[in-house]
């Protein structure tokens, strides 16, 4: 398939699910605003911790904003486009993979259209005002490259993060129930990303960069986001997430390729 088919076709998934969604307004509203509050009480936590302290190891109230609005975009916008990974293991105990195998299409696609998750933009809204928050706290010069380093650490965060879920459901292939090891890697990395990996120690710092590459997305760029290094190749750390979502990948095939039906 053509990319432009591709994309055509998924869209009309999202607005399907989308659709559906909506059928039921008040229920969305409310789902809207639960998130919502949920990621705006980690905010205002940020706000009490902050308040008995100027910084924290080195980083202000505005650089903490700026990291936590990073983290929770990426975490928002993979969620909204790959939570069809994270309700896989009821696809393959309902039987509804082996339908979609049956189909002339992308196995991905299928599994990313087939769940649109629309509701997850509440914590989309705190995000944003978080990121405006930390701008205006922080004293980042911005400029072509500064704005470049944002927009990779959060497009590079989503795609680590559909990478993990991704790798959730290749698991599913050989346990069928979903893993509680990729809920500690993706919501755990969630909740310790708000602030910059560094300050929970070196072995943390080592983990997150050679096993699961958070740092790609978030400590190494940051740093010269915040004007801690002139090495401006640490912008380009992002897209070393690239190599992680291929490994993700391969995974995910292996799955596919050795996936047995478990007869529902």
């Amino acid at each position: 398939m053509k990319i432009k088919e591709i994309l055509k076709l998924y869209f009309k998934y999202a607005s399907v699910c989308t659709q559906s969604v909506m059928e039921y307004k008040l229920s969305f509203l409310l789902m809207v605003i639960a998130r919502f509050m949920i990621a705006f009480c980690e905010l205002i936590a940020i706000q009490f911790l902050f308040s008995g302290f100027t910084q924290i190891k080195g980083y202000t109230y505005g650089d903490v904003l700026l990291c936590f609005s990073v983290i929770q975009m990426s975490f928002t916008f993979a969620e909204l486009f790959g939570s069809g990974f994270k309700s896989f293991s009821g696809m393959v105990r309902s039987g509804e993979f082996d339908r979609m195998m049956l189909r002339p299409c992308s196995l991905i696609l299928q599994i990313m259209g087939n769940s649109f998750a629309v509701g997850r933009i509440g914590p989309l809204f705190t995000a944003i005002v978080t990121l405006v928050l930390g701008i205006r706290h922080s004293q980042i010069t911005w400029s072509i490259m500064t704005v470049w380093t944002m927009a990779v650490m959060i497009i590079g965060g989503m795609l680590l993060f559909i990478g993990l879920f991704m790798l959730g459901a290749s698991f599913c292939f050989f346990s069928i129930q979903d893993t509680a090891l990729i809920n500690v890697l993706t919501y755990g990395a969630k909740s310790h990303g708000k602030y910059p990996i560094d300050i929970y120690g070196k072995g943390i710092l080592r983990f997150c960069t050679y096993v699961i590459p958070y740092t790609l997305i978030q400590y190494y760029p940051l740093q010269f986001l915040l004007g801690k290094t002139r090495n401006w190749h640490l912008a380009f750390c992002p897209l070393g997430i690239t190599v992680f979502l291929l490994i993700c990948y391969f995974i995910w095939r292996f799955g596919v390729k050795h996936y047995k039906s478990c007869g529902s």
